[in-house]
């Protein structure tokens, strides 16, 4: 039996880097990654869900989504999150 790595697996399936598919793909990931991040980061700081959202004026359901699936927040709002609501510092890199 042959072992396939994870790249060529995303490769076979979902098409090479720079097809529209695997480019959802890789953006639903981040989202996703984001997501945890956040997190992780309201866990470490000993938050719940509901005090998150109290700081930064959001429903406990609104910070559960992003929890869960990061890819539909706002810049503002991630701002507002780390900053406002977990004292932190959002660093952004773009890749060209």
């Amino acid at each position: 039996m042959e072992t396939k790595s994870w790249k060529t697996i995303k490769d076979d399936v979902y098409g090479k880097k720079g097809t529209p598919r695997r480019d959802q793909l890789e953006r639903e990931a981040e989202g996703l990654k984001v997501g945890l991040l956040l997190r992780q980061a309201r866990e470490n700081k000993h938050l719940t869900q509901q005090q998150l959202g109290e700081l930064v004026d959001k429903k406990r359901t609104y910070i559960s989504r992003v929890e869960n699936d990061g890819s539909n927040l706002t810049l503002k709002t991630l701002y507002d999150i780390v900053e406002k609501g977990l004292g932190g510092k959002v660093t952004i890199s773009i890749d060209v």
